[in-house]
């Protein structure tokens, strides 16, 4: 395994500024994200002209744009490592006054670890969608949100100011919203695209504060300015950007107490929930973290709160996950740990960016054939989701059983699959002392380690569920010699077409080897150098083979416990009642609850209150006003009836009126 790095590093080479003359072998920088958006352009435009052919175009931009990746990444290597961060600018954008932010891209080992990432990952998830949407007659338009998603994700990603990141942060946000609610047709995937894009508007604010603060104290929302000049900051406003930083990565990575959007989200088509929870939206809020290193490393409150952050989130998501019955929210449960387990050390500092983007990467093939190998059993199990209803798969869908098989013996951290060399690293750095603290060593290690059983349970218990014992489904045979229910839907169980099984076997192969081979020589650190600079080896409070060992000793009792119930035992059909735990955890930890508690209600009072008071007293108020002089009208308008007799005595009453106060003020 690569050897542990220090908290008492070097400043991140990043805050001393980029180069801004861009070697020729990175100016193809900007096709990146041109080709996936074009793709998405296209499709839009030529609307049902393109149907037929649609989906390939969507596939070959996104494809391209995974080429062009290679060839920034090759470029990268060829350089000395530090001459490997670069900002190249595309055009002014927005003159005014001092401000003068020009859209750019940066280019470093971080943006094109992501680039990568995103690219790969995105399109193989393309590929696959091919398939999975054959029968859809808006497959076109799905290919073009596909297209959109991964263009505003590579905006997000190679934006060289917060200002550049802040539209492909958006874009990401309006793309879920469309993929998640692509199906809009059924109300319960409306409500959830609503309900992610307004939990997401909530973390936006964060990330817009926290740029009106830089934009205030540094003048500037250029990365290589707010930088340099970051260590330089109050305390207090160094404080306030990092939590308000935080909380935009809480929304976008679905990390608590802004979570709760994320199980919701599985009504979408499940490629969609594949490039949410492994390649895109949900890694968002770790790149914002790690990018932002040279602020939070000013402010030790700040980072305490994202280390917290990310252990409750871990151990909450572990928690629901192990209660789950749907196969898609099971994984969405586990996304959320698994961030969150991301979000821990990349709160703290040098000694944990490197391993916070490590996990994300490995995570990103094993979660993404996890999902795509749940799609695949929905495939064959006509859209079903209920893993009470599964059981016995292995036998009439092998690829998927095989593939998915690896993703689960990765996430569990088993070696030499990836998951081993990522997550196990975690749990190492959470164990090193912070300034000399080893309560925080102890609580936020522990908390990992925690996580780390509860994760073998969860995610066992999902797979023995589907794969193994006895079948659980009725198969219209009729037979009641034991083979299974009767009762409910006949289903006929099958192994998906290569389309859906081709992605699924090259990310379990990325599962199997990626980890060991970006551990190889401590590869992926030196590679991140650049960003999250060097760094000195520490030592965890306990010694690196015995966290090892206790962390696999725990991972087995995951196993083993999730096998008794789960495989040996018999599933009941009917979810029996369970404790207060399991009851609590099915309604993910009453999350929504006390979101409509503590925030809904109390809006909606407040709104109500508000347009009470707009109507009855600032309306009002105008209103009666109004009604006043028109009742005074009412009155004077009387008095003009037309008759000239009228008129005279009211003449003559005013002439008398006038020389009596003459008469008056003469004596």
């Amino acid at each position: 395994m690569p050897s542990l790095t220090s908290l008492a590093s070097a400043v991140p080479a990043e805050t001393h500024g980029a180069s801004t003359d861009v070697p020729a072998s990175l100016q193809a920088a900007p096709l990146v994200i041109l080709l996936p958006l074009l793709g998405a352009a296209l499709l839009l435009l030529l609307g049902r002209r393109s149907d037929r052919w649609g989906h390939w175009l969507g596939v070959l931009m996104s494809a391209g744009a995974f080429v062009v990746g290679l060839i920034l990444f090759v470029g990268l290597t060829g350089l000395d490592t530090g001459d490997r961060v670069y900002d190249m600018t595309l055009f002014e954008w927005i003159p005014a006054g001092t401000l003068d932010v020009s859209a750019g891209l940066r280019i470093d080992p971080l943006s094109v670890t992501f680039v990568l990432l995103v690219t790969f990952v995105g399109s193989l998830i393309h590929i696959y969608s091919i398939a999975y949407m054959e029968h859809d007659e808006n497959r076109r338009r799905f290919f073009a949100y596909l297209n959109l998603f991964v263009a505003a994700m590579l905006v997000l990603v190679m934006a060289d100011s917060y200002l550049l990141l802040f539209v492909g942060w958006e874009g990401v946000g309006l793309a879920s919203y469309l993929l998640i609610g692509f199906w809009y047709h059924e109300r319960a995937n409306a409500v959830a695209a609503k309900k992610a894009f307004v939990m997401n508007r909530v973390g936006d604010i964060g990330l817009l504060v926290a740029m009106m603060l830089m934009l205030a104290t540094f003048g500037s929302l250029n990365f290589s300015e707010v930088f340099a000049q970051a260590p330089e900051a109050s305390a207090g406003i160094a404080t306030a950007i990092g939590l308000m930083l935080l909380l935009a990565a809480c929304g976008k990575s679905a990390q608590f107490p802004l979570q709760a959007w994320l199980g919701d989200a599985m009504a979408g088509p499940t490629p969609v929930s594949a490039l949410i929870h492994a390649a895109t939206m949900v890694t968002a809020g770790v790149y914002l973290v790690v990018r932002s290193a040279p602020v939070f490393e000013s402010t030790p409150t700040a980072q305490l709160v994202v280390v917290i952050v990310g252990a409750v989130t871990l151990i909450f998501g572990a928690i629901v996950g192990s209660a789950k019955d749907d196969i898609k929210k099971a994984l969405a449960a586990s996304t959320m740990s698994q961030i969150g387990y991301m979000i821990l050390a990349a709160g703290l500092g040098p000694v944990g960016y490197a391993f916070a983007i490590f996990h994300l990467v490995t995570h990103g093939f094993f979660k993404a054939g996890m999902f795509l190998g749940a799609g695949s059993v929905m495939h064959g199990m006509d859209d079903g989701v209920n893993m009470r209803r599964f059981g016995g798969l292995s036998r009439f869908m092998k690829v998927t059983f095989v593939t998915f098989g690896l993703g689960w013996l990765a996430i569990l951290g088993i070696p030499p699959f990836s998951g081993f060399w990522s997550k196990d690293k975690i749990i190492e750095v959470a164990f090193i002392p912070v300034d000399g603290q080893e309560w925080r060593a102890w609580v936020f290690g522990l908390a990992a380690l925690i996580g780390a059983g509860i994760t073998a349970f969860y995610m066992s218990r999902l797979f023995f569920m589907t794969f193994t014992g006895r079948r659980r489904w009725n198969d219209g045979s009729g037979s009641v010699s034991g083979a299974g229910p009767q009762d409910g839907d006949v289903r006929h169980p099958h192994e998906s077409p290569k389309l859906m099984t081709v992605p699924m076997i090259i990310l379990a192969i990325g599962s199997v080897a990626l980890g060991g081979i970006l551990a190889w020589g401590d590869m992926f650190v030196t590679w991140l150098e650049p960003v999250t600079g060097h760094a000195e080896h520490g030592e965890p409070v306990l010694a690196p083979w015995v966290l090892i060992v206790l962390t696999l000793l725990l991972v087995l009792a995951g196993i083993a416990l999730a096998w008794r119930q789960y495989t040996v035992a018999d599933v009941p059909i009917t979810p029996p009642r369970g404790s207060a735990l399991t009851r609590a955890a099915r309604k993910d930890l009453y999350q929504d609850d006390v979101n409509e508690a503590l925030v809904m209600r109390p809006g909606q009072y407040l709104t109500r209150t508000l347009v009470y008071a707009d109507k009855e007293i600032v309306d009002g108020s105008f209103m009666g006003l109004g009604a006043m002089f028109s009742r005074s009208a009412s009155v004077w308008r009387k008095a003009q009836n037309g008759y000239v007799r009228t008129y005279a005595a009211t003449i003559l009453a005013g002439l008398i009126v006038i020389v009596a106060v003459v008469l008056a003020l003469a004596s």
